[in-house]
């Protein structure tokens, strides 16, 4: 069994720890590492040493930086391959979505490399007589990361790092001990461009030795993606430690079908959103709220799509969908199938049962439809994370988007029509943060803001688009005056009298 380290200071280093996680081969069920769980002065020892190499860092010219990221991006094309598989391998996405996930690390990376430009300040002349004003955008010191286990690349390597170190800051990243092979692998083509030492660590440790990036005064900020109730206590807890904090969390997407829309066309963009991954992603499609004179057509047609996927390992390219990531969840998964039934859901197809041949051990779990659910059922309020689509039927625009405005949740919403009117009107009104016209999966590109809202999100600033590097910078305002020879030799101080 292979025992993994962690990277600092460029190095892979061993750790003196006695607790490990064990990392799966999810097709297979087969345990494949033991990932360390850092000691508390082992994470105490990583953010000392990206606080030793902030000055230098912080002090290296801009255009300097992102030069490294430059290398990084081809390096991310060079092992595309390698990279895709490794993500198929440790987490069971698919392989298709696998590369997606580095080619979304790609993205970010190449945003993060606009960083010269989006650092640019502001500046004014005689703001005052004699007087100009600059400001300037600086890195603040060291950022924790804080990532989950299902997109092993994108959120660590792209959310976070890549727009972290090139404002000039140096990054502690901490990443899920079920899923942490890829962004080690990736930490070493960093370090294979040139980052210098220190800039980046990439770990794993236990909840009691992560308490260290809330409170340790190093920490200048702290990005963190992961469910609601951590998100909640990381938020509060680090803010009350005086750093800056962005929490992404949970979500419960819903799509509005209206009778209007195109029915074929819509139950495959459907199929897509609530089963890529297993559902196993924070803009999955997992309700869909159907008008009720077309909800009968829909569900049948959402079914025969649905039941045609290939159900298979990660990494054979002709699966469509791949196996949850741990037993443990798949067990979770269903349970909250099982608590939908009893709360009075119809299963409308059961994915509960599913078996792969030669790969009987793996934790895989079928495409699942639960029709007439409700808001008050725990299934139709709260995450699932599988491969679950939940039906909910309403009579009308106007009673769809109030049912999904009254959720908790609000990271994305999407609605099914070819109605400009209700398009217009849904865009405006939703309390989604990403909004999908006949998109299922209604996520922008990376120059703009991943953004949640309500319970999916607590902070200022979302990760990616312009909101990126405002979370990694402050600004400085630099106001100067020159003094000619007569000013030069007098005592006077003018001063500003409130006029212009």
């Amino acid at each position: 069994m292979e025992v993994l380290k962690y990277f600092t200071d460029n190095r892979f280093v061993s750790s003196a720890t006695d607790k490990f996680y064990k990392v799966f081969n999810p097709s297979t069920g087969e345990q494949i590492a033991d990932c360390p769980r850092l000691t508390q002065n082992e994470v105490k020892q990583v953010i000392d040493n990206a606080k030793r190499a902030y000055p230098a860092w912080a002090a290296t010219p801009v255009t300097k930086r992102v030069q490294v990221l430059y290398k990084v991006k081809q390096l991310l094309d060079d092992n595309m391959e390698e990279l895709s598989l490794l993500v198929a391998k440790e987490h069971g996405k698919v392989y298709n979505e696998a590369k997606g996930d580095i080619l979304k690390t790609r993205e970010a990376t190449e945003l993060a490399i606009s960083m010269p430009t989006l650092m640019q300040g502001d500046s004014l002349m005689n703001t005052s007589k004699g007087y100009d004003t600059v400001m300037y955008r600086e890195p603040l010191g060291v950022f924790a990361g804080i990532s989950p286990f299902n997109f092993p690349a994108m959120i660590p390597m792209g959310w976070m790092v890549p727009n972290c170190l090139a404002a000039g800051n140096t990054m502690v990243l901490k990443v899920s001990g079920a899923t942490p092979l890829t962004s080690l692998r990736i930490a070493e083509l960093y370090r294979e461009a040139g980052l210098p030492d220190g800039v980046l660590s990439v770990f794993t440790c236990g909840r009691n030795e992560a308490k260290e990036l809330l409170t340790n005064p190093a920490i200048k900020g702290i990005s963190f993606v992961g469910s609601t109730k951590v998100g909640k206590y990381i938020y509060s807890e680090g803010t009350a430690h005086g750093k800056r904090v962005q929490a992404l969390c949970e979500a419960k997407n819903h799509a509005l079908v209206l009778e209007d829309a195109p029915i074929d066309r819509a139950a495959a963009g459907i199929v897509n959103a609530a089963y890529g991954c297993a559902g196993e992603r924070c803009m999955a499609l997992p309700v869909v709220v159907a008008q009720e004179s077309i909800a009968d057509c829909l569900v049948a047609k959402i079914k025969e799509l649905a039941s045609k996927l290939k159900i298979g390992p990660a990494y054979d390219k002709t699966s469509s969908l791949g196996p949850v990531y741990s037993a443990e969840h798949k067990a979770e998964v269903l349970a909250k199938i099982e608590t939908g039934l009893a709360e009075g859901a119809k299963l409308v197809l059961d994915g509960r049962n599913v078996t792969v041949e030669g790969y009987e051990n793996g934790f895989y779990l079928g495409p699942t439809i639960l029709d007439y659910v409700t808001e008050d059922m725990s299934v139709g309020t709260y995450e699932i994370f599988g491969p679950v689509l939940c039906i909910k039927r309403v009579k009308d625009f106007e009673e769809g988007l109030a049912l999904m405005n009254r959720n908790p949740f609000a990271n994305g919403a999407v609605i099914y029509t070819r109605s400009g009117y209700y398009a217009r009107e849904f865009s405006a009104r939703t309390h989604g943060g990403m909004v999908g016209v006949n998109v299922g999966i209604p996520v922008p590109i990376g120059v703009f803001p991943f953004s949640g809202h309500k319970n999916s999100f607590f902070g200022d600033l979302h990760c990616l688009g312009k909101d990126a590097y405002r979370f990694y910078t402050e600004s400085k305002s630099v106001t100067s005056h020159w003094f000619d020879e007569e000013e030069a030799k007098s005592t006077k101080v003018s001063t500003w009298d409130g006029t212009i």
